[in-house]
């Protein structure tokens, strides 16, 4: 009897084992492969991470905003917009108004990383920062 229970504990152990590996292979390549579709590289990684910290993509930040590019005054006036349209205290909806809040805060950081860091020059013709010689 002992050895049929060893064996139901082993074969157990076995399949949970590959159960969660195979989990882990799939989260890995959904992870690499987020990071391939947001640019690939550091930039594709940075954004992934900005994806996860907020829970939405740039994409559907500027969806919720109803914005098709990046401009700050055009984002803050949609997101002002939003916002009061939104208060609980006018008869909206909290959770429209936390997802707004939350777009508004996806655009912030992608416009944030778009910026140079301050005290590093830009060349002029292309917006990069320039190489010191």
């Amino acid at each position: 009897m002992a050895k049929y229970i060893a064996q139901i504990i082993v074969l157990g152990g076995q399949i949970i084992g590959k159960a969660f590996t195979r989990a882990l292979k799939q989260e890995i390549a959904a992870s690499q492969e987020a990071a391939k579709r947001a640019g690939g590289g550091e930039r594709g990684q940075n954004r992934a991470v900005a994806n996860l910290r907020t829970g939405m993509t740039l994409e559907e930040a500027q969806q919720i905003l109803n914005v098709t590019k990046l401009d700050p005054e055009e984002v803050k006036k949609n997101y002002e917009h939003l916002f009061n349209v939104n208060d609980k205290s006018k008869g909206g909806s909290f959770y429209l108004q936390s997802k707004v809040f939350r777009a508004k805060e996806r655009i912030d950081q992608e416009l944030k990383e778009a910026k140079p860091p301050e005290g590093e020059k830009t060349d002029t013709g292309t917006g990069k920062p320039e190489t010191a010689q």
